[in-house]
């Protein structure tokens, strides 16, 4: 390893090590469990089938990385309807929601988000037919973003 790319790293660490605590002191954590089922309906989500990627280590939260993919066929009798992005600990916990349908092709999303702090990042996608269902990531946030509720 190079020295720039050693201090970079410490750099980060001690970053880490500061910036998360008292970001997440300013953000308390969101139930998700409430606005899943208030977006279902109170029908219960299937775990797997959706894919969720986010970096484990996330340096900026102003632009993290996201993909989705959820495991149908996009036909007209079986296909996601929407994916909604939610979030546990940023000032807004719902971060997107995205409507597909089988003219889509294919239940996959990239894109990028803002990220307060190290949390959980849950996806719902609702499916044809009133079925659901979740998938999740964890990211630890080292430069907070949305930490300021007008931004």
């Amino acid at each position: 390893m190079k020295r720039r790319g050693f201090l970079r790293a410490a750099g980060a660490a001690a970053a880490a090590a500061s910036l998360p605590a008292s970001g997440q002191a300013l953000l308390p954590r969101h139930d998700i469990a409430a606005l899943v089922a208030e977006i279902t309906g109170g029908a219960v989500p299937e775990r797997g089938g959706v894919t969720v990627e986010l970096p484990s280590l996330a340096e900026n939260g102003n632009f993290v990385p996201l993909r989705i993919r959820v495991a149908s066929p996009m036909t007209a009798e079986d296909h996601v309807t929407a994916l909604h992005v939610l979030s546990e600990r940023n000032p807004r916990p719902r971060i997107a929601t995205f409507r597909l349908g089988p003219p889509s092709g294919r239940a996959e999303v990239a894109t990028r988000v803002r990220l307060a702090v190290a949390q959980k990042v849950t996806v719902l996608a609702a499916l044809s037919g009133g079925r659901f269902r979740v998938g999740e990531a964890e990211v630890f946030v080292t430069s907070a973003a949305c930490i300021d509720e007008g931004a």
